[in-house]
């Protein structure tokens, strides 16, 4: 009976100490997204992320090789979480193209994925210079896996379109390129925009290119 009981705590001991690191982790990703946020990055530390983390010099080092370790575990961290926002919602669409780009659309607008704070972190790590090549190449594939499928759904839109459209490829672009200046614009003019409203600006943008299958919103 004793080894039996002493068995089981052995067990749970490995998942206690992964849960464990996983929750620092994401302790220390956190407090680097609320750092480049407040000070960029230039701005951001070891110290500035153990002191928003509330925990020691000796832990960040002991979960990240540096501090460009950290950043690029940040931002892979970002983009995965905005793949798995749209992934889900894409999935939980059914079999309707325009319901599935809908979801790719509007994935870009959610409370959990375009908070300002977020935001502030994507244009910082775009406004490295020096850095952009490694960046991109750390998030590519993620992004291209969202071109890749709001292109083929476009075609599917077109294909069933009463009217000549713009090229699908095109179509597509032009969403990646509505995201980003959307996007930048509530973080820049918090005032004038927010992403209730940018989302409505890309569904306006859907109704011109296919408006048999998308209504114009009313502003």
């Amino acid at each position: 009976m004793n080894k039996t009981f002493d068995q089981t705590k052995s067990d749970q001991r490995p998942v206690r100490r992964t849960e464990a690191k996983e929750v620092r982790r994401s302790q220390l990703i956190d407090a680097t997204i609320a750092s480049i946020a407040k000070h960029g990055i230039r701005g951001t530390t070891m110290s500035t992320v153990t002191e928003t983390a509330g925990l020691s010099l000796g832990i960040v080092n002991f979960h990240f090789k540096s501090k460009q370790n950290l950043f690029e575990e940040t931002l892979v961290f970002l983009a995965r979480e905005h793949h798995d926002e749209w992934t889900k919602a894409y999935a939980a669409a059914g079999d309707d193209p325009k319901a599935q780009l809908l979801a790719i659309v509007d994935s870009h607008f959610t409370r959990r994925v375009c908070s300002r704070k977020k935001l502030a972190v994507w244009f910082a790590f775009y406004g490295e210079a020096a850095r952009r090549v490694v960046y991109r190449s750390l998030i590519d594939d993620m992004d291209d896996d969202r071109f890749d499928r709001s292109k083929e759904l476009c075609s599917k839109l077109a294909a069933d379109s009463d009217q000549p459209t713009m090229p699908p490829e095109i179509a597509a672009k032009t969403l990646e390129g509505l995201y980003d200046g959307l996007l930048l614009n509530i973080l820049m003019y918090p005032t004038l925009f927010d992403r209730h409203e940018a989302k409505k600006q890309v569904h306006a943008y859907l109704a011109s290119v296919f408006p048999k299958h998308f209504d114009m919103p009313e502003f």
